[in-house]
């Protein structure tokens, strides 16, 4: 029997249990993702017979709620069976603290790292250890429009450089549209991890969180110039209050582009009843063609669950084949594996799916989604992105994230 509970009850309903219940903690209660979880559940429990599966998502936020939480459960040494978190350095704060197990022993039982790909087993791995379990896969560096739209401009397709977007931006404006549409500050963020993946390429990305190269470095500051021209052309002063009507704003005529993760095609598909291809198309945001920004969503075994043994056994459901052939279709997308049956994938999904296995692809990790920086830099980021945007002073920002880097780590 699948069970949902209410977040603030979770932990009293739980605690005086018996055995023979797991519970799992995420924030996956929207369209889609709760039914995608639902259909692992069920799975799990035909496997283990007799065990109930307890869905403890907490609404809101997208997922800040949830966090919240859980931070007070790890706390009080009241940790769920297993828990969500976004794979990569997101997790490093619970590693450190000692809140989660190494499952590395479970990746060479399953042999995980031969179809998980090496670019996603290296931004799972913290200090030689692996302390989560990947169950999908999104794309951050993806840019969104109307084919319709584009025709109407003269356009004759996307920009495959920020250069040739700033030049297209120039057409669209005396048009009287607006070439970018742009919503909270995490969109702007997101925005910034594709213009510097685009204009700095994978390999420098990378070394950017790494410390391998300065933000005050000509190639950072260059990059960082073009996000501040391409903000510019964006309707950032009277950003929308979310992704879903910033994407809103393309598909109603008012904005031509969006720089959004791909769950966008479940919402734009689902909600909008808009047809992949004709009615919407999305390409690599520019300058990253070949490489895919990802995100993952993970779950982990805490120390001190208290049933570690199911939990094991519900992390060897989000690692499989099956389970992961369940959950994403439902979700919107794709398998961490690249052995999942393709046929179940369709629209953006395939295209999705047939990027995510082409061993030419580069895979690097999203900073605005948790891979890349650990909690307290990307706090410092936001922070500083925010007087960025209000202010305009790119050296002030390339100066505290610089500085924040050696501080946070």
């Amino acid at each position: 029997m699948f069970v949902s509970l209410l977040a603030g009850l979770s932990m009293f309903t739980v605690r005086g249990a018996s055995n023979d219940q797991l519970e799992v903690y995420s924030w996956w209660t929207g369209p889609g993702e709760e039914e995608g979880l639902a259909a692992m559940a069920k799975s799990f429990e035909g496997a283990n017979p007799g065990v109930r599966f307890v869905n403890a998502a907490v609404s809101g936020g997208a997922g800040s709620n949830a966090k919240a939480i859980l931070a007070s459960r790890l706390l009080a040494n009241d940790p769920p069976d297993s828990y969500q978190r976004h794979a990569g350095l997101e997790l490093l704060d619970d590693v450190r603290s000692g809140k989660v197990q190494d499952l590395s022993d479970m990746y060479r039982e399953q042999d995980w790292a031969k179809v998980f790909p090496k670019g996603l087993v290296n931004n799972l791995t913290i200090d030689g250890k692996i302390y989560a379990v990947p169950v999908n896969i999104h794309r951050a560096n993806l840019i969104w429009y109307s084919p319709k739209a584009l025709k109407e401009l003269g356009l004759a397709g996307p920009p495959k450089t920020w250069a040739e977007f700033l030049q297209q931006a120039d057409v669209i404006k005396a048009k009287g549209k607006t070439p970018l549409a742009v919503g909270p500050e995490w969109t702007q963020k997101h925005l910034m991890e594709t213009v510097l993946l685009g204009e700095l390429g994978a390999d420098k990305y990378e070394r950017l969180w790494s410390g391998g190269i300065s933000w005050l470095s000509p190639d950072v500051t260059s990059a960082l110039d073009v996000y501040t021209k391409v903000l510019a052309t964006s309707d950032v002063k009277s950003a929308a209050g979310d992704w879903q009507p910033q994407l809103d704003k393309v598909f109603s005529g008012s904005a031509v582009y969006a720089v959004m993760g791909d769950w966008s095609s479940s919402y734009l598909e689902q909600s909008k009843k808009l047809a992949y291809k004709s009615d919407y198309d999305v390409v690599a945001s520019p300058g990253t063609d070949g490489v895919y920004d990802f995100l993952s969503d993970s779950f982990t075994l805490p120390t001190g669950a208290r049933r570690p043994d199911l939990a094991r056994k519900w992390l060897i459901e989000c690692g499989s084949t099956a389970g992961q052939n369940l959950f994403n279709p439902l979700k919107g997308s794709i398998p961490a594996r690249t052995d999942a049956d393709a046929a179940l994938y369709h629209g953006y999904l395939e295209w999705a799916l047939q990027q995510w296995r082409d061993p030419k692809m580069r895979i690097v990790g999203s900073l605005t989604h948790g891979v890349v920086a650990n909690n307290a830099y990307n706090a410092e980021i936001d922070s500083a992105l925010g007087l960025f945007v209000q202010h305009g002073d790119q050296g002030k920002f390339a100066r505290t994230v610089e500085q924040q880097f050696r501080e946070t780590q």
